[in-house]
């Protein structure tokens, strides 16, 4: 029994009381607080604030309890029914593994030696408490849909993104190496600059100064407009293909539940009987 209402508390579903809610909110205004905190503290004039120490300890600590909690419970969810082999599959879930990412900066130094190089990674992947809000929030959830619905057009375009960045990177490799033998080394080298001119960035601290060569970054510049501008096209289609999804399935569940309302009231269907069916529905909508 409290493993259930621990689980309906951190996962906020529709069994979860007032508390629960209240739960959440203390978790987001906590996870915010320690990523500001992380890159407040970067500035040297508030690096010694004892406050970030704070902070630091007591968002550790809620997101220690918060993991136990996750794994002990997540047996309630019949995808992880199971004890052992249930936990270590939620365990390897993405969710959870941002979870242990959240914490895991904080203990390592402890359980290991780390030099001070290393630390400082550590310290800075405590950032990733930021993807903790993708429990919380709609947007995340929705992005996610969307990575998944266009996963295989994405793999495509990036396909030929890198296709194109080893071309480019070629041809202008060969067309500057003499002219130009300590800006483009190597082809690998001459990748900063495709890079750059391809996604119409062009810092300039690598250009070409041949006609050759200037012919066809002009050439490769054009297509970078086109080419960096299909993940975004490919995106922005995936979303607005979800958004209307959502529209029509909450017009239908709603329009199930006006149904239902009506039953129920005409005595067509029972209390008990309309519980069971206004649950499904709900189970459907979340």
């Amino acid at each position: 029994m409290l493993k259930k209402q621990i689980y309906d508390a951190l996962e906020l579903n529709e069994n979860s009381g007032r508390l629960a809610v209240v739960l959440n909110i203390l978790i987001i205004v906590l996870i915010i607080a320690s990523v500001a905190s992380v890159i407040i503290e970067s500035i040297t004039n508030f690096a010694t604030i004892e406050i970030f120490l704070v902070i630091e300890l007591f968002s550790v600590i809620v997101f220690t309890i918060e993991y136990i909690l996750r794994l002990w419970s997540c047996t309630e969810d019949k995808n992880f029914s199971r004890p052992v082999i249930g936990r270590i599959k939620y365990a390897l879930s993405p969710l959870a593994i941002i979870d242990l990412l959240a914490i895991l900066p904080f203990y390592l130094p402890y359980l290991v030696n780390v030099d001070l190089r290393v630390l400082r990674l550590l310290r800075l992947l405590r950032l990733f408490r930021l993807f903790k809000l993708t429990r919380y929030t709609r947007s995340f959830n929705l992005l996610k849909r969307v990575l998944i619905r266009e996963k295989e057009a994405l793999i495509i375009t990036f396909f030929i993104l890198l296709l194109v960045v080893i071309i480019s990177s070629s041809l202008m490799y060969f067309a500057e190496k003499d002219v130009q033998p300590d800006a483009f080394v190597s082809i690998p080298h001459s990748m900063w600059w495709a890079v750059a001119s391809l996604t119409t960035v062009g810092y300039g601290d690598i250009y070409p100064i041949s006609p050759i060569g200037k012919l066809m970054a002009s050439v490769i510049a054009i297509l970078g407009i086109g080419f960096v501008a299909l993940p975004t096209g490919i995106l922005s289609s995936g979303y607005i293909e979800e958004l209307k999804n959502d529209r029509c399935q909450s017009g239908d569940d709603i329009g199930d539940l006006e149904r239902l309302v009506k039953l129920k009231k005409d005595g067509h269907i029972t209390d008990d009987e309309f519980e069971i069916l206004k649950k499904n529905i709900m189970d459907e909508i979340n």
